[in-house]
């Protein structure tokens, strides 16, 4: 399309002017952090590598990509899409379709940072779903955007999910996942998640939102809506998925401590020695990390 072949000639990103957007950065205990932007989470190399562990936890966890029941889409849009990993594997699962990431910093590889190679019908574009998406109304079959539940206040989702409906073609799926914090009474845990809720509140942000995104998809005009609620193991007695969901979750509180340190919240040493509280009873416990999956169909 007319549309996909201009974004590869601009290939960086863009937003409705046509100039690539400028972020600015602010170091936070040695992790960078952008500066005009609700996100809690860095993005440097570190967050890189941990976005890409949790890109192959939830594959293996949800087995596979994606659950909306798409056939042969022929344009598909990530939104907040981190790394890529996610839409250059769709690329290759879809080599006939079109497909494209956006999220609001490049990552390396399309900032020029690394040398690799992108499959011809993959595209990076610079963009954030906040300041609305650069694309035409009804542009792609298939869209879809994960984990950014820490990216959106609450009050701006209603209006973000019809932008991802906006942009979908009738008759084609949009698609959502995000995740809440471990559950349950153990000290540990219990502490981290009420940091973690008291951080993420001071940015307008709602954890508890994750559970309601099928009645989001719903509000916003979508029909055949599907959600599923996912309760992953985590910690040891939960096998190579429990392992892998632990060392993400405690890698993620880890990231989001060089931002409540600062704040208040905690304190650097009761942090550290609550994670190892933390660390003991998913050792000993059985313990649920819950993401919850939702897609809807466009029909008009």
């Amino acid at each position: 399309m007319r549309w996909f072949g201009w974004f590869r000639h601009r290939a960086g990103g863009t937003d409705r002017e046509g100039t690539a957007p400028s972020r600015r950065f602010v170091f936070v205990r040695g992790r960078r952090y952008v500066a005009d932007a609700p996100y809690m989470l860095p993005k440097d190399e570190a967050e890189i590598n941990r976005l890409d562990f949790q890109h192959f936890l939830l594959r293996s966890a949800l087995r596979g990509n994606f659950a909306a029941p798409i056939d042969q889409p022929r344009d598909i849009l990530d939104v907040g899409c981190g790394t890529g990993r996610w839409p250059l594997e769709m690329a290759a699962l879809f080599p006939g379709a079109n497909v494209i990431g956006l999220d609001i910093v490049p990552p390396p590889v399309d900032a020029g940072e690394r040398v690799d190679t992108r499959p011809e019908n993959y595209v990076f574009v610079q963009g954030n779903v906040l300041e609305g998406l650069p694309f035409p109304d009804a542009t792609f079959d298939f869209v879809h955007q994960r984990l950014l539940i820490g990216a959106i206040p609450a009050q701006r989702w209603p209006g973000v999910v019809r932008e991802l409906v906006r942009v979908t073609r009738q008759g084609g799926w949009v698609e959502l996942i995000e995740p809440a914090p471990v559950p349950g009474n153990a000290p540990g845990l219990a502490t981290l998640s009420r940091w973690m809720a008291e951080l993420t509140q001071r940015r307008g942000i709602d954890m508890r939102l994750s559970h309601e995104i099928g009645a989001a998809l719903q509000a916003a005009g979508l029909r055949a809506v599907v959600q599923r609620d996912y309760n992953l193991p985590i910690g040891r007695y939960g096998g190579r998925i429990g392992q892998m969901a632990e060392a993400n979750y405690l890698s993620l509180l880890t990231s989001m401590s060089s931002l409540m340190v600062p704040q208040g919240i905690t304190t650097a040493e009761t942090f550290a020695e609550t994670m190892r509280r933390a660390r003991e009873e998913l050792a000993r416990g059985r313990h649920i990390l819950p993401y919850y999956l939702a897609y809807g169909q466009r029909v008009v």
